[in-house]
């Protein structure tokens, strides 16, 4: 073996500043660097995510820098596991009366999935991209640890819970340690044309955040009409759909009522709309499915952990059980708002990563 060889890193770029930076703080670090972008929309993405991670800009913007480093790039198709994977699974969510989280099931499925198998293609030791999140061996080494980013108000460790040990053991994340500002600083430096770009805050397939028209237009999703009742079961109105609706929207109902109405439950087996007032919203005890564990293999009893319901949610002490078969019972300290059956549900103590699980009905 060749001890001079450098250990070769493949990095997912997106066509965004964060990206770019990772790229160049590797580069910097002396890594063997080479840039991959995952095209994965079909042929019509200039018309349903222009300028999205996949699209015509985002694909120059990252040739572009890559060209600047003076590093490999590659674009490759992964169109047809994007839409087996991540798609079908957004639509067939929403029409079971589930909120999905299509940037979690991506991440675990393609970006730590096929971005990895590409990388064994082309001799990579490692995958990096520019989430912010940060990667360490356990004290006995014998695991990979999954903590926040040091940057509290960027970090993106709540999308990648659902990563197994082999995953992590095979990604970095420059950004780990770093805020937004330095990584806008770090390419400013290497004189990048990302440098500057707005970040999308939307599902990256998804236009103007508006998910219904994006499932009707690709019909994925087809109107049929349903009750909408109140928690007692009085029928109040009628709506074209639940995949149209998630729990804790109140706009859109079409109702008139004395006081304000927010959706409280969608029920997929009688197609009906459940609301109520907004005290109906406030839970502390629910259950979550397909557990994954990052510390250790099998969990301990009960852990007493922060839990996150979403990902803008600042997160809650919670007492979680693990049950068998892979699932958990949450019990939360103090009640919480719009707990949505679909989302992925984060539980941390203090900035490492415990594990998490999808919020069942």
């Amino acid at each position: 073996m060749d001890e001079t060889k450098k250990t070769r890193v493949i990095v997912g770029m997106s066509g965004g500043v964060d990206s770019s930076a990772a790229a160049a703080l590797l580069l910097e670090q002396g890594y063997d660097v080479v840039g991959i972008t995952l095209k994965l929309w079909p042929q019509d993405c200039v018309s349903r995510a222009e300028d999205k991670c996949c699209g015509p800009q985002a694909v120059t913007d990252a040739r572009s820098v890559c060209h600047k480093l003076g590093i490999p790039y590659y674009l490759i198709d992964e169109a047809e596991a994007f839409q087996k994977q991540v798609i079908s699974y957004f639509a067939e969510e929403y029409k079971a009366g589930r909120t999905p989280n299509p940037c979690v099931v991506c991440n675990e499925k393609l970006k730590f999935g096929a971005l990895l198998d590409r990388a064994r293609q082309l001799g990579g030791d490692f995958i990096a991209t520019g989430h912010f999140a940060r990667v360490e061996k356990s004290a006995d080494g014998r695991r990979m640890l999954l903590k926040k980013g040091r940057d509290p108000r960027k970090d993106q460790s709540y999308f990648l819970f659902s990563l197994r040990q082999h995953q992590l053991a095979r990604s970095l994340f420059p950004l780990g340690e770093k805020t937004k500002q330095d990584t806008r600083q770090v390419a400013r430096a290497c004189q990048l044309k990302t440098a500057d770009k707005e970040e999308s805050m939307e599902i990256c397939f998804v236009p103007d955040n508006d998910y219904g028209k994006f499932l009707a237009a690709a019909k994925l999703a087809q109107k049929h009409r349903g009750e909408i009742v109140s928690l007692e079961g009085r029928v109040l109105g009628h709506h074209e759909g639940i995949e149209f609706y998630t729990v804790g929207q109140r706009k859109g109902l079409g109702l008139s009522s004395p006081k304000p109405l927010y959706v409280i439950e969608l029920d997929s087996v009688n197609n009906r709309v459940v609301v109520g007032d907004d005290s109906a919203l406030d839970r502390d005890e629910f259950t979550v499915e397909r557990c994954n564990w990052i510390p250790f293999d099998a969990p301990p009893a009960e852990l007493r952990v922060q839990a996150k319901i979403r990902y803008n949610h600042p997160g809650t002490p919670a007492l979680v059980q693990p049950r068998p078969g892979g699932g958990a019972r949450v019990k939360l300290l103090a009640a919480q708002r719009a707990i949505t059956p679909g989302q992925a549900c984060v539980f941390y103590d203090d900035d490492l990563v415990v594990g998490g699980g999808w919020i069942a009905r």
